[in-house]
């Protein structure tokens, strides 16, 4: 978690930080957080059951005074400094952006419950998102209520805000914004780690 929130705390740009938890992991994080000593004030905040939801507790635990919220996953600590500041620039000129990265294979679709290949997607249209994904506030909000409300379950925060019509755009993220969902991730980032990047 150390690696993931340092970035954050070296930019100008943030004046405060969310960490949203499951609450068995309150007390451990809260250590973490205290061996910081950051400028920047941390507050936690426990999750929900879905990530709308652990995003919709971090969002109602922020400042009034925060124009813009990024919401990033925990679990991708090679995040830098460079791609957070690159996705408020854009954010600036939209409703929100997101980090992604173009797809590189050939893209198919398959019809629903079956192993048969409906179409080939154009993969020069298709990109995988990644986190950070910034918004102002007002775009998120809307977007967590509008989901509550209608019982929509989205797998990212852009795809809510997309379903109310707001312009989101895409910066061009980094392979090496991983995202630990395996234990070869997990590997993959102690070897950049000790690599030094």
């Amino acid at each position: 978690m150390l690696h993931t929130l340092e970035p954050f705390l070296q930019l100008p740009e943030i004046s405060e930080v969310i960490v949203v938890v499951a609450a068995d992991q309150r007390q451990r994080c809260a250590d973490e957080i205290d061996r910081l000593n950051a400028t920047v004030p941390i507050r936690l905040v426990t999750g929900g059951d879905r990530r709308q939801d652990s995003v919709y507790n971090g969002v109602r635990a922020c400042g009034a005074e925060s124009e813009m919220i990024i919401v990033h996953d925990g679990g991708r600590p090679l995040v830098t400094t460079d791609l957070i500041q690159r996705c408020i620039a854009a954010c600036q000129e939209n409703d929100g952006a997101i980090a992604a990265l173009p797809s590189r294979d050939t893209v198919k679709e398959l019809a629903v419950d079956s192993t048969l290949i409906e179409r080939t997607l154009d993969r020069r249209q298709i990109w995988l998102a990644q986190t950070p994904q910034v918004f102002r506030r007002p775009v998120l909000l809307s977007a967590l209520e509008n989901a509550d409300r209608q019982a929509i379950t989205g797998t990212d925060e852009a795809s809510l805000a997309e379903a109310l019509g707001y312009h989101i755009a895409v910066v061009e993220g980094s392979p090496l914004n991983i995202k630990i969902t395996t234990p070869e991730d997990l590997q993959s980032i102690r070897g950049i780690l000790e690599d030094g990047r």
